[in-house]
């Protein structure tokens, strides 16, 4: 397939008066059109901060992103601003970042039309087909205040969709949500991304979530630490994952980077006890061992 998103070297830098945060340490990662995949990472690990990148929200201290062939920060503003109208839509974990509230759901759904590329749209009819395909035609009339929060998450996704975009970025999107709306939010991306072709990001902490996709990327200290790909055996069962653990379902692989750095992940290197910084390595035959 090809690539839709690719990150070279992308490096953020947030600073203070007092104070430098290096979000992003170099991170290398390709994302190929039409994949739905999920990223996760403890808090401050640069999760977010790459998510708000492919959306046109920041632009990096250095590195370069190409998206669907195009180098995003090299866009003049103009080219930016219709780059977030059309290409990309966004889903926020906070509703009201999504929402107006003094607007119907159908209503809010037409908002971003009004930006469209394609102004013949019939936007109560593709409205109408959003409420549908995310199964809340029955409250197209309600405000946000007669929507229950799961609801709301659905509104939101439907706006996303509402301009077509090519690449759906997801931050936490069943974060606010129970289990039970959380499962159907899981397999309205799973559909989307089948029926609809569109590529789809997810930052998440929840790991049935992560179960449920076919790639999970790990970000630890700025930088890819891991990776796991789902076996082929649970390709064809993917909807009945919520009672396997994803070392059941997903084979991991450490990244290693173009100087043959490799990040092992803490888990590994707690069970092997090891603590010091460094640690012994020798071929055995065409493995690497490593050891305290």
């Amino acid at each position: 397939m090809p690539e839709m998103i690719k990150c070279e070297g992308l490096v953020k830098i947030y600073k203070t008066e007092d104070i430098e945060v290096m979000a992003l340490q170099g991170l290398d990662l390709t994302i190929e059109q039409g994949e739905l995949i999920a990223i996760i990472g403890n808090s401050g690990s640069g999760k977010s901060t790459f998510l708000n990148m492919v959306g046109g929200l920041e632009r990096p201290s250095a590195g370069r992103l190409f998206v669907d062939g195009e180098d995003l920060f090299q866009y003049t503003d103009e080219q930016l601003k219709d780059y977030k109208q059309n290409t990309v839509g966004f889903v926020w974990q906070n509703n009201a970042r999504n929402l107006f509230p003094y607007l119907t759901a159908e209503q809010n759904i037409m908002v971003p039309m009004q930006f469209a590329k394609n102004k013949n749209v019939n936007k109560k009819d593709r409205a109408k087909e959003l409420l549908e395909m995310v199964g809340l035609s029955h409250k197209r009339d309600r405000l946000l205040h007669q929507l229950s929060g799961g609801e709301q998450q659905r509104i939101a996704i439907a706006i996303a969709l509402a301009n077509q975009p090519k690449i759906l970025l997801a931050d936490e999107p069943t974060g606010a949500v129970d289990m039970k709306t959380s499962n159907m939010i899981q397999d309205m991306f799973r559909e989307f991304n089948r029926e609809l072709g569109v590529t789809i990001v997810i930052v998440t902490h929840d790991l049935s979530l992560s179960n449920k996709v076919n790639r999970v990327v790990s970000i630890r200290d700025g930088k890819i630490s891991s990776e796991r790909l789902i076996k082929a055996d649970y390709l064809s069962k993917i909807k009945e994952l919520d009672n396997f653990s994803a070392a059941d379902t997903h084979e991991e692989y450490a990244i290693l980077d173009k100087n043959g750095r490799v990040q092992i992940p803490h888990d590994y290197l707690e069970a092997a006890g090891i603590t010091d910084n460094r640690v012994k390595i020798k071929m055995d035959g065409t493995n690497i061992i490593i050891t305290k």
